[in-house]
């Protein structure tokens, strides 16, 4: 196929990269990681995040409050936002990492053993930060659905259920571990296009070579 070369490889694996990059920033910090509508008084809806909490009320809208304490938040609330924030630094320093090792970037011209190392660490550093964005995540909603379906509370205690920042920190973990995945396929197709660029046999033939002047000689 002529549109599956490594240059277009790469270019798709740091488009999926960014993309998720940017959806896992956004998650993480978008208070809508829980919400809660409670049936005594269905015109509040309230929402939780990992850095705030809001309530909307149709009267006033949306009014949003910082969490006065770090140290009083849930061990899966605090756990979640180490783990987005070390998500965040990996995914960019990927991104970083892999640019001056694209095809068609004049840094790493020449230098296919810097750039093939340069990819991997970059594709590496890609699973790191999917997969430290949907540990949270899943962490996140195995409590929600442990705390919704908890037969000790009474059922006029409204519940957590989950928010649109759950779906949306599902999908840029995928992506960025999709874009790790197509990094390491672009330098397997980098490494083939250079074996089969490169002369075969080399060391045979240029050992036939030196025993065919041999024998003239003689």
């Amino acid at each position: 196929m002529v549109f599956l070369t490594t240059k277009m490889m790469q270019r798709t694996a740091l488009f999926v990269t960014i993309g998720g990059l940017v959806t896992s920033l956004i998650t993480a910090f978008i208070p809508l990681w829980k919400t809660m509508n409670s049936d005594l008084n269905e015109v509040e809806n309230y929402y939780s995040g990992l850095w705030h909490m809001c309530v909307f009320t149709e009267e006033v809208g949306v009014q949003c409050k910082a969490y006065e304490s770090t140290l009083a938040l849930p061990g899966d609330l605090q756990a979640s936002r180490a783990l987005m924030a070390v998500s965040i630094a990996t995914g960019a320093l990927a991104v970083a990492m892999v640019f001056p090792a694209m095809e068609g970037v004049e840094v790493c011209r020449g230098r296919p053993g810097p750039r093939r190392a340069l990819l991997l660490g970059g594709g590496v550093l890609c699973w790191v930060s999917g997969l430290t964005t949907l540990a949270p995540v899943s962490i996140v909603a195995y409590t929600t659905v442990v705390e919704f379906w908890d037969r000790n509370l009474p059922d006029v205690v409204p519940r957590w259920e989950f928010g649109e920042a759950m779906f949306s920190g599902w999908f840029g973990g995928l992506a960025l571990v999709l874009g790790g995945t197509l990094f390491f396929v672009g330098v397997c197709m980098a490494d083939f296009d250079r074996r089969s660029a490169g002369p075969p046999n080399g060391p045979q033939v240029t050992q036939r070579a030196k025993h065919y002047l041999k024998t003239e000689v003689l």
